[in-house]
């Protein structure tokens, strides 16, 4: 063949069949059905590039191709993920007609029937003066108060039917509020904690979230220092709670019965003296809400959150035997409750004062309060305040 001899077009004999020439083979040709309509991208070639330029902008452009090829097949494949829910605020948070309401097995306020299907949640919530004041004890549906060391009293805050945003100070774990806790089946936030207590988390089978080891689920607030400024909400612990598969709810609530504010109320003021005067508690008694306006140290204790002083609709102070300073296992002093045992229970509740009794026989059994007939001591709906006191003489009480 000519070094520059023109391509040509050689008809076959057999007029039924047609052919093209190939450019790269001139001399064989290539079959095609001629009862196949061609389409106007039959027309197109793929020419090779007769420059490196050329053949640059060749490789790139196949290069492009591939890469988008990949990014479909992988997208195909691995769609994205659906945005996460939280489970347990879609249940608290479900809207449903107020006749379908029941009653909160924590709080006995009217609630969506799913609510009591969420966990119960612990925090152990410090009341140093650094850590006033606090955020979320308004949220609490039941809160114990008791002494840790240094006169220093702290609260174990136990949430099901609100989710406060803020929660905090936290600190460390006492093994007198885990046993409370735990009638709860609660799970329990604190951040360390004595080595009993620590020892009995692990003994008694709490469901534990120390912070220690769940640290992404909680923050360090910069306006105050350390060890006064651990916070987190409730929303990130119950999603801890989910992770850890802390989601039964196995507990018994307080009897609850309709409020029934007295017309005479014979304790519209209520003092606890605890340790001294900036952790002594009183109360007084507000008739339009039945409820009591704590104060702590002689100023209305308030939460941080809301800015409202804190008002329990009811308030029990528990005489429980006490250790004061008893050495644990790790040769430190610590205070020491016996939490499995009975004692004088002071209820207060629509202004009036009833005497009765407390009693809880197991750690992961619930306390429960009676009447001096030994009948079930049926409680108002709304926050219950519990306070260990070690002696009848420190609750005092009057119009």
């Amino acid at each position: 063949m000519e070094p520059n001899r023109p391509l040509q077009y050689q008809p076959h004999p057999n007029p039924k069949i047609d052919f093209e020439l190939n450019e790269d083979s001139p001399d064989q040709p290539i079959k095609e059905n001629p009862t196949i309509k061609k389409s106007r991208f039959s027309k197109l070639k793929l020419r090779k590039p007769k420059t490196k330029k050329g053949w640059a902008i060749l490789a790139i452009v196949l290069l492009l191709i591939l890469i988008l090829i990949v990014v479909l097949v992988n997208t195909l494949s691995n769609p994205a993920p659906k945005p996460h829910k939280n489970v347990i605020a879609v249940l608290r948070t479900k809207v449903v007609p107020k006749s379908d309401l029941v009653p909160s097995t924590l709080s006995g306020l009217p609630v969506a029937p799913s609510v009591n299907k969420i966990p119960v949640t612990g925090v152990m919530i410090e009341n140093s003066m650094q850590a006033r004041p606090q955020s979320g004890l308004a949220g609490a549906g039941v809160v114990f108060e008791a002494l840790a060391e240094g006169g220093i009293t702290r609260f174990l805050a136990l949430y099901q039917d609100s989710a406060p945003a803020n929660v905090g100070p936290i600190r460390s774990a006492r093994p007198y509020f885990v046993s409370w806790d735990m009638g709860f089946d609660a799970a329990y936030a604190h951040v360390g904690g004595s080595p009993d207590g620590l020892n009995d988390i692990t003994a008694w089978g709490t469901k534990d979230l120390n912070e220690f080891y769940n640290g992404s689920f909680y923050h360090r607030i910069s306006s105050r220092v350390a060890p006064h400024n651990v916070y987190t909400s409730i929303a990130e612990l119950n999603q801890l709670e989910v992770d850890k598969g802390f989601t039964s709810v196995n507990y018994t609530g307080f009897p609850r019965k309709p409020a029934s504010p007295s017309a005479k109320p014979d304790a519209s003021t209520i003092n606890l003296t605890l340790s001294g005067p900036d952790y002594d508690v009183s109360y007084a008694y507000n008739p339009k809400t039945n409820s009591y306006l704590r104060s702590e140290g002689g100023t209305a204790m308030i939460d941080a959150n809301t800015n409202q002083q804190l008002s329990p609709t009811v308030v029990i102070a528990i005489v429980v035997p006490y250790t004061q300073g008893a050495l644990d296992s790790s040769g430190a002093y610590y205070s020491d409750y016996n939490t499995l045992s009975s004692g004088t229970a002071y209820v207060f509740q629509d202004g009036i004062e009833t005497t009765g009794q407390w009693s809880k026989t197991s750690n992961s059994s619930q306390i429960t309060f009676t009447t001096s007939t030994g009948q079930p001591l049926t409680l108002d709906p709304g926050q219950t305040w519990i306070t260990a006191v070690t002696s009848p003489s420190q609750v005092t009480y009057g119009q």
